[in-house]
């Protein structure tokens, strides 16, 4: 089995090279972007792995962050809740307005990313250094998250906020493909400032849907399993009011090896928090518990 650093350098190899195509592939792009009123999204390509799902039990992720210098940071997990120490990916993702992580390559067992630059999404295989074009138009989204198996199929999927505030699945179809959109949140959700996915947070063995209200109020929507327009996510709960005391969150599937998904959020004070599943959809969380001590206030974004 690799060491954590040896997959650390593993990724950095391929994300620096993806970085070099990426440049490439903007200046090659840039001059035949549709105009706005013509830019879709459904024919874009993305394919979010083997997270959790219907009927799977929760993986494990490494957890990764953006420094505000732009570079990448990998940190593996111990399988006790807490992280290693975090490996240097390199420098130049700051221009980067979303990232994703994703298991795509080596039949999901890879750590893959998604990206957004000037607009347009990207895909980089850890595995094979892959690199490619997913499609332009992707800035008409507000929120990307990567989210695992929400529409019952055998890839994960990905939603997306648009600015008028209606929500987006696109179901993961295999091969580095979507399906066409589907809407399974209408105007409203611009009341939300945070989303996080790629886990089931209930217990039924359904992906779920974490976001928070600008007001700090932190809500879970559990998943249906099916990719049905209004019908994907199941009626709310309320977690708990304060959650705006926390910057940044993300979910790295099952950081304790308990069996269930667990979250991590970063707050104003830098510290990083995990708090354990309990797979009660009403009480969805554990009491926090401190697997970081000040600095990740320099970070502005983990995923």
């Amino acid at each position: 089995m690799l060491s954590s650093v040896s997959r650390s350098v593993r990724r950095a190899v391929a994300y620096a090279a993806a970085l070099a195509v990426v440049v490439a592939l903007v200046i090659a792009t840039r001059s035949a972007l549709p105009d706005a009123a013509d830019r879709t999204a459904d024919t874009a390509a993305q394919r979010a792995g083997a997270a959790d799902g219907a009927g799977q039990p929760p993986q494990r992720f490494p957890l990764f962050g953006r420094r505000t210098n732009g570079h990448l940071v990998d940190y593996e997990q111990n399988g006790a809740g807490g992280l290693k120490t975090g490996v240097d990916m390199g420098g130049g993702f700051g221009d980067m307005t979303a990232l994703l992580q994703a298991n795509v390559s080596a039949n999901g067992a890879g750590n893959d990313l998604y990206y957004r630059m000037n607009g347009s999404l990207y895909f980089t295989a850890e595995r094979d250094n892959d690199t490619q074009l997913i499609g332009p138009g992707w800035d008409m989204f507000t929120l990307l998250v990567s989210v695992g198996n929400m529409g019952g199929t055998a890839d994960p999927d990905l939603v997306a906020r648009d600015a008028g505030g209606a929500l987006w699945l696109y179901q993961g179809q295999g091969g580095g493909k979507l399906e066409s959109r589907i809407k399974i949140g209408n105007a409203g959700w611009n009341a939300m400032d945070r989303l996080v996915g790629r886990g089931d947070y209930t217990g039924d063995g359904k992906a779920d849907l974490i976001s928070r209200g600008t007001d700090g109020t932190l809500y879970l929507y559990p998943g249906t399993g099916k990719a049905v327009e209004g019908g994907t996510l199941g009626s709310r709960f309320i977690v708990g009011k304060g959650w705006d005391a926390y910057v940044l969150f993300a979910s790295t599937g099952d950081s304790d090896g308990d069996g269930r998904t667990d979250l991590i959020a970063s707050d104003k004070a830098g510290a990083l928090w995990l708090f354990k599943g309990t797979g009660n959809a009403s009480a969805p969380f554990a009491p926090r518990v401190q697997i970081g001590t000040a600095g990740w206030g320099g970070f502005d974004a983990i995923f």
